[in-house]
């Protein structure tokens, strides 16, 4: 990546991407304060335990109402933990007021009867509940809290107060063995959509990935007892499989498209293409508070740099697959090539394709946890820790 900064000029695009696409989901991280430790969580490594600047009340509003005239229809509470926020009722019904699908995705630790209730008063579409484990013990190990039966009852509660529920079970090494488990509690609970979503590899996975990675024999035997429920119980739940990129031959579009359909606004105002985009150290990140939605979506250097097709190297550039993928996953590009410009590694037409399969070579092979480094929780500790080394590197 040259040393001029991505995110520092406007730089629009010969697709006039700005133009032709709105962003039709935006995804209010209200707050990086979570309970639970995953090892897996996609928010920055280089979490502060300080809140003082996280956007208000007023100012999320702001942010809700421009998406929303820029046309946003859905809407996604999400953290962290949003219900740490004491003000997510009274953002629900604003959702509610300007005409937002909202969806509230949570850990369900601090939820509780009462609070679905005024929830779905004021106007929630949707709760989605994430499990880390299928049983008391697992939950507990890569949760870090003995939360399982909180969940339970939750999920519970969620249908029996008749609001749409889904739920999130994050797949791994040491978990995708359960994923039966996993279909059969959320059949037995009455759950409307389940998603089986294997890791994908930023923020905490990616420092975790070797304890994270499955196997393909792993992933196999999961798609295949997934399969196996979907007969069984056809058309009683929908269940989506969600495999790591890492197992295929060609990469996701990044964000459908960068800058197409999504727009991602951090606890502190940094307004996004993508969740994961702040991994990539040379783009600058507009914020709310210094500019409106419509002029960063429209206008900013961070949401034109990789619209379209004009930013692309080769192979990308003469791929006839180019408008399919966009190149695959900026962010992903960048963390294994050190150029998010580069193609997705990926894509087996990538010519970085080797660092993504002697990655999951390794990961045939059973782990020797002498060998790897401790796996890393997300909490304070850790992150405070993951500073100082940074600060020493540098």
């Amino acid at each position: 990546m040259p040393n001029d900064k991505i995110g520092s000029s406007s730089q629009p695009t010969s697709d006039k991407l700005s133009n032709t696409h709105i962003p039709m989901w935006l995804l209010a991280e209200l707050t990086y304060a979570c309970p639970v430790q995953c090892p897996y969580c996609s928010n920055p490594m280089d979490i502060s335990a300080s809140r003082k600047n996280e956007l208000t009340t007023d100012e999320w509003i702001r942010v809700m109402r421009q998406a929303r005239k820029l046309g946003a229809v859905q809407l996604g509470f999400s953290g962290g933990e949003p219900l740490i926020r004491p003000d997510l009722e009274q953002l629900i019904a604003e959702a509610s007021s300007l005409g937002y699908y909202s969806n509230l995705i949570t850990s369900a630790i601090g939820l509780n009867k009462e609070k679905i209730t005024a929830f779905k008063a004021a106007g929630l579409g949707h709760i989605q509940i994430s499990f880390q484990g299928s049983n008391r013990e697992s939950n507990k190990l890569f949760g870090g809290t003995d939360s399982f039966e909180q969940k339970m009852m939750m999920t519970k509660e969620v249908i029996n107060q008749e609001l749409a529920l889904g739920l999130n079970f994050v797949l791994h090494r040491d978990n995708l063995h359960q994923v039966k488990e996993f279909l059969v509690m959320a059949e037995s609970l009455g759950a409307e959509f389940v998603e089986l979503a294997n890791c994908q590899y930023y923020g905490w996975a990616m420092h975790n990935r070797e304890h994270l990675l499955p196997s393909r024999q792993q992933l196999q035997d999961a798609e295949d007892v997934t399969n196996e429920f979907r007969e069984q119980y056809s058309g009683a739940m929908n269940i989506f499989f969600v495999a790591p990129d890492y197992y295929d031959d060609r990469p996701k579009k990044c964000s459908n498209g960068w800058g197409t359909t999504f727009i991602t606004v951090t606890p502190e105002g940094d307004v996004l293409p993508c969740q994961s985009a702040k991994v990539i150290p040379d783009l600058e990140f507009p914020n709310i508070r210094d500019h409106d939605l419509a002029s960063i979506w429209k206008d900013s250097a961070l949401f034109n740099s990789f619209r379209g097709t004009d930013w692309m190297l080769e192979p990308c550039v003469s791929c006839p697959e180019k408008e399919l993928e966009y190149g695959g996953c900026r962010c992903q590009a960048f963390l294994l090539t050190g150029d998010a410009r580069n193609a997705d590694p990926v894509c087996s037409l990538s010519p970085y394709h080797d660092k993504v399969t002697r990655v999951t070579d390794v990961a045939q092979q059973p782990l020797d946890s002498e060998d790897k480094q401790p796996l890393l929780f997300r909490n304070m500790a850790n992150a405070k820790k993951l500073r100082a080394q940074k600060t020493e590197a540098s």
